[in-house]
């Protein structure tokens, strides 16, 4: 026999073969992508929670609310989480090797386009709402609570508390963490446990109830699907910031169970819970679940998904 005509081993495909098995640790831990998305999550909530912990030392330590439920309180929190949130994704995209826009939040379109369509649809969401409230006599907007420069004082104020929200919690939960879930078990059932997650988060609220938290949970959902659409999470935070900001300064209206300072006007509510949404607020009412409805409808029409690519089967 020619041994010489035997070719010899190819140096990449060897090696490989001569590898041991993964151990079963190592199986626990990584795929063959890397570490696995479950641990990435934990190594982030574990970062979220240290930049949190940073960022709202220094400010109760100069600014201490007398009242939780005050502006300056939910401002402050909400910018200390939002620094958590962010902080810790960016410590992930350094290790992941990933750029920080990956997660849904690229800077180059920060407050850009996207987030004033979306700005668009929030004001108009809420305003169809107590519209309808209003048409069925359970809303009035009753007189100013405040009249000249503290209008606009307070109208800022709320503006930035309202973004402020929209930012920490639409990057919380469908930022680092949908990205990350959705890379373990994909999109959309990421995004289901992700908007169980936030509804459930939202319970903690005082008065809110089940009713007002399953409208959260679709809303979450609708605000998944702009994402998927746009490939961006700027519309979610200015749709977000928008109907907060309309439900607690502009319409003056509870939200979540909470009737905060600063509002507007010195707006009544009455009649059956399931057109008002009670004590909850308009998120619980029916007219809300119907405007997530025309809400999808628009997103689908406005933003269409990109044309699948198909395959010549041509021989």
């Amino acid at each position: 026999m020619d041994f010489s005509a035997v070719p010899p081993p190819d140096p990449e495909i060897a090696p490989q073969q001569n590898q041991p098995a993964p151990g079963f640790t190592s199986r626990i831990f990584q795929n063959e992508t890397g570490i696995r998305s479950g641990w990435r999550i934990l190594i982030y909530l574990a970062l979220a929670l240290l930049f949190f912990a940073l960022a709202y030392i220094p400010i109760i330590a100069v600014y201490q609310p007398h009242d939780a439920n005050s502006v300056g309180a939910i401002l402050t929190g909400e910018a200390a989480m939002f620094a958590g949130a962010f902080g810790a994704a960016v410590a992930m995209a350094r290790i992941e090797q990933r750029p920080i826009g990956t997660y849904g939040m690229p800077l180059h379109s920060a407050f850009a386009k996207r987030f004033w369509q979306g700005m668009l649809i929030g004001i108009c969401e809420i305003s169809l709402i107590v519209g309808a409230m209003k048409f069925f006599g359970c809303y009035s907007f009753g007189s100013l609570s405040f009249y000249g420069i503290k209008i606009v004082e307070w109208g800022l104020l709320w503006i930035l508390t309202a973004v402020l929200i929209g930012l920490q919690e639409e990057f919380l939960f469908r930022g680092y963490m949908q990205y990350t879930l959705a890379d373990g078990i994909g999109f959309w059932p990421s995004a289901v446990v992700l908007s169980v997650l936030f509804g459930s988060v939202h319970l903690l609220n005082h008065g809110e109830n089940w009713v007002g938290a399953a409208n959260i949970f679709f809303t979450a959902l609708v605000w998944a699907f702009t994402l998927r659409r746009t490939g961006t999470l700027w519309l979610a935070v200015g749709w977000h910031a928008a109907f907060d900001f309309g439900e607690s300064f502009l319409y003056s209206v509870p939200d979540s169970g909470g009737v905060f300072e600063g509002h507007l006007s010195n707006a009544v509510v009455r009649g059956p819970a399931w057109l008002t949404g009670g004590k909850v607020g308009p998120e619980a009412s029916v007219f809300a679940f119907l405007t997530l409805v025309l809400g999808v409808v628009l997103i689908h029409f406005w933003f269409p998904a990109p044309p699948k690519t198909q395959t010549n089967t041509n021989t």
